[in-house]
């Protein structure tokens, strides 16, 4: 029997990875590094933003007066489609590859001010159409292998505008993350001959230990191998290798608890809450892939407080990743919080 209350290994089967989890370090007192509260008032429109409606970017060009998402070549691509062939292997120790590919960035809305958390449901099921229709388009195109859609929320993970958006990056070839989830998932299938998320979908709401949040199509839960302190996965309840495949019903579902998943984060530490956010879905080679499961990962940095952050450093960086605060606890301290954003919760106090 396993004694989560002590240090102990769990395995995720989605990368064949193994993390660390040491419950009984949250007792140590915290002395390390701070950082400031992200949580800010922006004006609805800023006119030095390069997002904002109207105005100009790098190299000249103008957004237009845009009123619901926005998309565009990024101005500083890390892919390019023009990129010629190439490669090189000496003697299996110096191997290169040239990569095509395009980059884009997807305005959620033209208000400076807000974030997906802040947004209703019709608003982000506008994001939710665009993702699909950007995915189905750029995965279209035959030197596409694979389509990356991201969005790095708050300057603690990077990100360089507070303008609500996120970035869809699109590969010549599938990345190291989902070619690891694409093998697992492969794997599984043919031993079990299920989908391996939606056999653990299944298995997670029998025990009802790590749900944090539910529909009718859609699942938000802590992930029992997860690695950061709030971690999140949304999956479907039914078979969905991508986006694409979601009906009319499930993507306003998906919109519905994004927008829900936001709430609870801005409300855990009352912050404009820090995260990395995806969608890892099967890759765009015209192969149905049926051992694929879609599902969107949430990595947020929080551990304490909105000022204490987790840090991937020594035993994490040379050994394998490790957490104090336990999934089970993780998902109890998401599910306590209200789905009423915390300066709404003002709001209706008065």
């Amino acid at each position: 029997m396993l004694h989560t209350d002590a240090p102990h290994r769990r395995y995720n089967p989605l990368t064949g990875e193994w993390i660390l989890v040491s419950p009984h370090r949250t007792q140590r007192p915290w002395q390390g590094q701070t950082e400031e509260s992200a949580d800010e008032t922006l004006p609805e429109y800023d006119p030095s933003c390069y997002l904002c409606p109207g105005n100009g970017r790098a190299g000249g060009a103008v957004n237009p007066k845009y009123t619901g998402t926005f998309v565009f070549v990024n101005d500083f691509s890390a892919l390019l489609p023009d990129t010629a062939s190439g490669e090189v292997d000496q003697e299996g120790l110096f191997v290169a590859s040239n990569e095509k590919g395009v980059c884009k960035v997807v305005c959620f809305s033209p208000r400076h001010d807000l974030t997906l958390s802040r947004m209703g449901p019709e608003s982000i099921l506008g994001v939710v159409d665009t993702w699909v229709s950007e995915y189905t388009g750029l995965g279209s195109r035959e030197e596409i292998g694979y389509v990356q859609i991201f969005e790095n929320r708050g300057a603690m993970m990077g990100c360089s505008n507070p303008h609500p958006h996120c970035q869809i990056w699109a590969n010549e070839t599938v990345p190291l993350i989902p070619e690891q989830e694409r093998r697992h998932q492969e794997a599984y299938l043919e031993q079990h001959g299920k989908p391996l998320l939606t056999s653990y979908l299944a298995a997670e709401l029998r025990k009802r230990e790590r749900i944090v949040l539910e529909n009718d199509h859609f699942v938000a839960l802590v992930p029992f191998w997860a690695v950061w302190p709030f971690e999140l996965m949304i999956l479907p309840r039914a078979h969905r290798p991508s986006i694409e495949l979601l009906d009319a019903g499930e993507r306003e579902s998906l919109a519905r608890i994004i927008g829900q998943v936001g709430v609870i984060y801005d409300n855990l530490f009352r912050t404009s809450f820090p995260y990395s956010m995806g969608i890892h879905q099967r890759p765009t080679d015209g192969a149905d892939h049926p051992e694929w499961q879609m599902h969107l990962r949430y990595l947020p940095p929080l551990l304490r407080s909105a000022t204490v952050r987790k840090f991937m450093v020594g035993y994490e960086l040379l050994a394998m990743p490790q957490r104090d605060i336990t999934a089970e606890t993780s998902a109890e301290r998401l599910r306590s919080q209200s789905l009423v954003h915390y300066r709404q919760q003002g709001a209706d106090s008065r």
